[in-house]
């Protein structure tokens, strides 16, 4: 097994009109991950996906998949990646098994080989095996895109804004096959999204994307540590007459009664907060921490840049 499933370094991608989508992107994804793709509408996660999917030609730069060069062994590293794009686009006069035989076709899966029914099933596709394209729902058109970047058994697998727009059933049987794909089969994924916590839950490690370069990359715990904001949530015993305060304290009395008292875990400790409730004379009937979470991270490393 190649130790990276995906590396690229340099690249570039510029439209007409001197439009740069990538400034000489460095990036590499470790085989056997899941792995995040963030950052904010039009800063170039599409047109990274698109010229890995070999879509969209770069204008510089090396992309090797699964130890392939793409401009040496064009055709390898495209049969080592699987793209679910986030567009449905289906022929609507195929039926779901006769799409998943055309592709495996393409790929030139020879026909003994091919995994069609196994596939149909494990994205609950069975029952409407013969029905057209045209006569499922949303949800079921992009269960079908996921079978059918499965149909050559790559070995990564970009999923590109899978649950835009999908219902929670569908999501779950999404992330439950995903997770299956990578345990049991190793396959590494690669995942863009706008539903943060779901990158929090899903994956490994994560880089962010903002006007055509990588701001961050790291695990995701390690980013949620960037910050170390913290916020204590007192639930008093009756109504303060005086808040807390206290150098490098925040206080705010929330609608519900509680206070939150926010600072910064490098400066502050949590000793220093609670010391500065008790000398407001607050006796506290219950307490909870609140930390930074992904989208907290993901806004301060996007903001202003």
């Amino acid at each position: 097994m190649t130790q990276d499933a995906i590396r690229v370094s340099g690249l570039k991608k510029t439209y007409e009109g001197g439009k740069e989508a990538l400034k000489g992107i460095d990036l590499d994804v470790p085989a056997g991950s899941v792995f995040g793709l963030l950052g904010p509408n039009g800063a170039g996660k599409s047109t990274m996906i698109n010229i890995l999917a070999g879509l969209v030609t770069k204008t510089a730069g090396q992309v090797d998949i699964w130890g392939w060069d793409q401009d040496q062994n064009p055709r390898q590293s495209r049969a080592a990646i699987g793209v679910m794009p986030q567009e449905l686009n289906l022929d609507p006069f195929f039926t779901p098994r006769g799409a998943l035989e055309v592709q495996a076709g393409l790929y030139g899966v020879p026909k003994a080989q091919r995994k069609t029914a196994e596939i149909l099933e494990m994205v609950g596709l069975t029952d409407k095996a013969e029905a057209y394209a045209r006569t499922l729902s949303g949800g079921m058109r992009r269960r079908l895109l996921l079978a059918k970047a499965l149909v050559h058994s790559p070995q990564v697998l970009v999923l590109d804004e899978p649950t835009a727009g999908v219902d929670i059933e569908l999501r779950q049987m999404l992330w439950n096959n995903v997770r299956k794909l990578n345990r049991e089969r190793g396959m590494t994924i690669i995942l863009t999204t706008h539903y943060l916590e779901e990158a929090e839950e899903m994956c490994d490690e994560i880089a962010i994307i903002n006007h055509g370069s990588v701001v961050a990359r790291d695990s995701t715990a390690n980013l949620l540590g960037q910050l170390d904001a913290k916020t204590m949530v007192i639930q008093p015993d009756k109504t303060p007459i005086n808040l807390p305060s206290g150098p490098g304290i925040t206080v705010e009395q929330r609608s519900d009664g509680t206070i939150a008292l926010s600072y910064h875990a490098a400066k502050t400790s949590a000793e220093e907060v609670l010391a500065a409730v008790h000398a407001a004379d607050i006796r506290i009937r219950d307490v909870r921490t609140e930390q930074a979470d992904l989208q907290d991270v993901f806004l301060a490393l996007t903001k202003n840049r």
